[in-house]
């Protein structure tokens, strides 16, 4: 599809209203407007022969010809000002837009330097921020070692995708290089990479998978997911056992079913991993004998037996977290670029300045306001104008987020918030880029999409 440029409708409502042989042109052939693949040659010929005809001044027939030839190229009919004037009435005080056509030129724009709260579609910018510091190809490790007293020490690094369905395969590989005269005693959990405790701003002590915290040893997410049954609690999920540590947390919640999320205090998250993992080396034959405690790796007496590396790289972690727009694991690649950036050991201040470096020095955005990765703050305020520029800088990897049709986008929503950004195809090649964030409440982007998407087509 052709550029358009709101210069090229004003020109054409201006000719229209100050201009009759403009109009008398258009009547004599409508069909030449609507063939968006007419050469300038055959335009150049039809208006030679229309001012000859109508006897107009060479002023006048001059003046026209730039005016049809603007609003043929640009593709702009009276119909498609129309929508794109009511498209920018759905833009309150509180909301805004910006639109670039694929050779990046501004076709529409509201408020786009206001600063408003992105919700999630901030986790493109933290995301973009991951591929720059960790790679596309990172993938998370864990290490597994054996200290002089038989003990089992199991050190996390962050790995935001330490799974069910991982777990088991890791404890299969354990249960072999231990082997049947192997003996565990206490399974002991490190997750002294990452800072405790590990506040995010945004989250709170609620119940629901959003408001789950983050660690550097922490499994399914640092969810549960359960179901009431006749005879009690069951899990929800066939790979997943209920295990009786969180048993008694439900039980004390007593919620009818769902998730529950494993807290930071006392270390319930990391001790629930460690009762996690003990699970399937018992069922794979290996049975620790002790309890599961938190502690610390000595590298001067510990032997390390096993890593684990993980099987998703970071892109294929990019792709689901966009998929599912999980804050757990955006905030977890937020505090590895910190660590990255700055080293260890990882918390939230680190990732927040690696984020904001990151968009000064390879954005040139020098003035966000950021205090987590996933759009969870409302404390969070970008501008459209930002997100458009990291839009830009994402575009090669646009296909990491979920696609409508020919539309590739991510959305945002909290309580009275609701945005959402991406790409659309053009007709002819390339894609133009988005940014809609609505802050008033009670109102939604889907008005606005609609109307975009018919101006685009």
């Amino acid at each position: 599809m052709t550029a358009r440029s709101p210069s090229y409708w004003k020109a054409g409502a201006e000719c229209g209203s100050r201009n009759s042989a403009f109009d008398k042109l258009r009547r004599a052939n409508v069909g030449i407007l609507r063939n968006k693949s007419l050469s300038i040659s055959n335009v150049m010929s039809f208006f030679i022969r229309n001012s000859s005809k109508h006897k107009y001044n060479l002023k006048v027939t001059s003046f026209t010809l730039l005016v049809f030839m603007t609003m043929l190229l640009g593709g702009i009919t009276n119909g498609e000002a129309a929508n794109w004037a009511k498209l920018k009435s759905l833009i309150g005080p509180k909301d805004s837009i910006v639109v670039a056509d694929p050779a990046g030129r501004i076709i529409i724009a509201k408020h786009a330097r206001q600063k408003l709260v992105p919700a999630s579609i901030l986790k493109i910018l933290t995301s973009l921020a991951a591929l720059h510091y960790l790679g596309s190809n990172h993938r998370y490790v864990t290490d597994f070692f054996r200290d002089p007293d038989s003990n089992l020490v199991i050190k996390g690094y962050g790995d935001p995708f330490m799974i069910s369905e991982v777990i088991d395969g890791i404890a299969q590989e354990l249960a072999d290089l231990i082997g049947d005269a192997g003996m565990v005693n206490d399974i002991i959990v490190d997750d002294s990479y990452f800072n405790r405790p590990l506040t995010i701003p945004g989250i709170s002590t609620s119940t629901q998978p959003y408001d789950a915290p983050n660690g550097a040893l922490c499994v399914n997410f640092n969810t549960v997911f359960f179901k009431r049954t006749q005879s009690g609690y069951a899990s929800a999920e066939v790979q997943t056992p209920l295990l009786p540590y969180a048993i008694k947390k439900i039980k004390l919640l007593k919620p009818k079913s769902g998730r529950i999320v494993l807290s930071h205090e006392a270390k319930e998250n990391t001790i629930y991993a460690g009762h996690l993992f003990g699970y399937f080396f018992t069922r794979h034959g290996v049975r620790p004998r002790g309890t599961v405690k938190p502690g610390q790796v000595d590298p001067s007496v510990d032997k390390r037996i096993y890593r684990y590396v993980s099987q998703f790289t970071l892109y294929q972690i990019i792709a689901k977290l966009l998929e599912h727009s999980n804050n757990f694991t955006t905030n977890q690649l937020l505090i590895s670029c910190g660590i990255q950036k700055s080293g260890q050991p990882g918390n939230l201040a680190k990732g927040v300045a690696a984020l904001v470096d990151f968009a000064a020095d390879e954005l040139q955005i020098k003035d966000l306001t950021i205090v987590e990765g996933s759009g969870i703050s409302r404390q969070n305020k970008v501008s459209a104008n930002q997100m458009l520029q990291v839009l830009t800088k994402f575009e090669s990897h646009r296909r990491l987020l979920p696609r409508q049709g020919r539309e590739y986008y991510k959305t945002g929503t909290l309580h009275g918030i609701n945005t959402r950004a991406g790409y659309i195809a053009a007709a002819a090649d390339g894609y133009y880029r988005y940014v809609v964030m609505i802050n008033t409440m009670g109102k939604s982007t889907q008005p606005v999409m609609r109307r975009l998407l018919r101006g685009l087509e």
